[in-house]
């Protein structure tokens, strides 16, 4: 039992939840599978290790920049209130968790537990209809901290073992019935791109995906909007980030004023004139977000051609759930900044609000949830709808976000914590599980898992002939959708 232990401890701390070496151990196993040269394998390894580490950096970067500007934020206006975002969800979930009394070590188990309900799951396709495999580490951890927090919540009474099941059982069909409801828009966005959205707002992109073409009926798509004068000079996207970035963030370190940044960012010395401080503040967004769309590139392409091996060999039909970020390359530059501009607008509108109707929970917005979120349903929303939904989309789901992690943080008593996990589907869907389990007991939990499990089935039901061929060969969907559309049309001429 000990050495079981030692070996997942091992896996956990060095592999599992590091999703860049998960990710290159992956490609050098599919590429294995494939029949591919151990050399091969090995050369897919690393450039799949260092695109993904790459987008970390470029994701952390993004991360980085911004955190000055809300300590700024906070110490100007002497905001004590909640943040949405993951990382300080999952800091104010593990000192609830500690301030209970329990081990926040649990979360470790849970995710083991987790994993393998989704490999299970995935299995035995047959039955539950489940064709994804969640491997976004880094996210499942953060999801795990504040899912336990949220059983013990409801559960305080429940020993270890009892939550550990629990929550595994919980988070394990969250992963694998989320991700699979992603399939067919990332399928249809990406053109095959063979891989499924695993991240913190699988729900809203499959919402986005239903609801962005009522939005936009005639809208023209970002990239075909043609700008007139100067201002088509906005249709580069690095230029239009960087003018966009230095106007928002210009004018929040306007306010906040060069003696605050300069006590609370430590890269910001007096001697720098602080206009062009924030200037290269700004072009740093243009920064990462370039090098983002390089590392996705580069990961992508390795881990879509390689998981066929482990898709034939041993998880037949399946496919891999990845971050939300490796959808960026596919869609126009502008449909990110759109995203989290106007996602900004949604969220800062929604705040005014708390403010003026005297809100218990004051939310500050997080970086994570205002960029992710919001340019990944851009991406979306565009595609189905154009312009007009990459719009609207995005800033309904600032609103949602901070209204609903404003209400999770305050009813789940994290308030008092600082943080919450601020991501849509956070704000949205665990919000009422949550809920579900504080007032329906276990009854709550065991109607969620059933409700859950029932949705692969009734996607199933609505497209039985081609629900797993999508996944599998999407060339081949497309040429029988063409065929079908094709018979149908000599049916109505004739």
């Amino acid at each position: 039992m000990e050495l079981l232990i030692s070996a997942w401890t091992f896996f956990q701390v060095n592999i599992l939840t590091q999703p860049a070496f998960f990710l290159g151990i992956i490609v050098f196993v599919g590429y294995l599978l494939l029949g591919r040269p151990i050399y091969d394998a090995l050369a897919g390894f690393i450039k799949a290790t260092v695109g993904y580490l790459v987008l970390n950096v470029a994701a952390g970067g993004l991360v980085s920049n911004f955190r000055p500007i809300l300590a700024g934020l906070k110490e100007r206006f002497n905001l004590s209130a909640v943040v949405i975002d993951p990382y300080f969800g999952q800091t104010a979930a593990q000192q609830a968790i500690e301030s209970a009394g329990r081990s926040f070590s649990l979360m470790v188990i849970v995710l083991l537990i987790a994993f393998m309900v989704n490999i299970v799951l995935v299995i035995f396709r047959k039955y539950t209809k489940v064709r994804t495999v969640f491997i976004t580490g880094h996210i499942m951890v953060q999801q795990s901290s504040t899912a336990l927090w949220l059983v013990l919540f409801a559960f305080p009474q429940l020993q270890d073992a009892g939550v550990i099941v629990m929550l595994g059982l919980l988070l394990g069909t969250y992963w694998s019935v989320f991700s699979n409801l992603t399939v067919e828009a990332t399928q249809d966005l990406t053109e095959g791109g063979g891989f499924a959205i695993g991240h913190q707002q699988m729900f809203g992109v499959w919402l986005t995906d239903k609801v962005a073409g009522k939005f936009g009926k005639n809208s023209k798509k970002l990239e075909d909007v043609t700008l007139p004068g100067f201002l088509s000079i906005f249709k580069e996207s690095v230029v239009a980030t960087s003018i966009l970035m230095f106007l928002f963030f210009g004018i929040i370190m306007g306010i906040l004023g060069k003696d605050l940044m300069m006590t609370i960012d430590a890269t910001y010395t007096g001697q720098r004139n602080f206009v062009f401080y924030i200037l290269e503040k700004s072009l740093y967004f243009a920064v990462y977000l370039q090098i983002l769309q390089l590392g996705v590139r580069m990961f992508v392409s390795e881990l879509t051609e390689s998981f066929q091996g482990i898709s034939n060999k041993l998880l037949p039909g399946s496919m891999p759930a990845i971050d939300c970020a490796a959808t960026y390359g596919f869609g126009p530059g502008n449909a990110v900044t759109f995203g989290f501009l106007f996602g900004a607008l949604g969220q800062f509108l929604a705040i005014i609000g708390l403010v003026v109707f005297k809100s218990p929970v004051l939310v500050i917005s997080g970086f994570v949830p205002l960029f992710f979120d919001n340019a990944t349903f851009a991406v979306y929303a565009n595609h189905k709808g154009g312009m007009r939904a990459a719009m609207i989309i995005p800033f309904l789901s600032g609103v949602i976000q901070v209204l609903g992690g404003g209400l999770a943080a305050y009813l789940f008593q994290l308030s008092q914590f600082g943080g919450w996990h601020g991501n849509f589907d956070w704000d949205t869907l665990w919000l009422g599980y949550g809920v579900i389990m504080k007032y329906g007991g276990y009854a709550g939990v065991a109607a969620i898992v059933i409700g859950m499990l029932l949705i692969p089935q009734l996607q199933y039901r609505k497209n039985k002939k081609h629900y797993f061929m999508i996944a599998e060969d999407y060339e081949q969907y497309q040429e029988e959708i063409q065929a079908e559309n094709q018979a149908e049309m000599s049916s109505e001429i004739a």
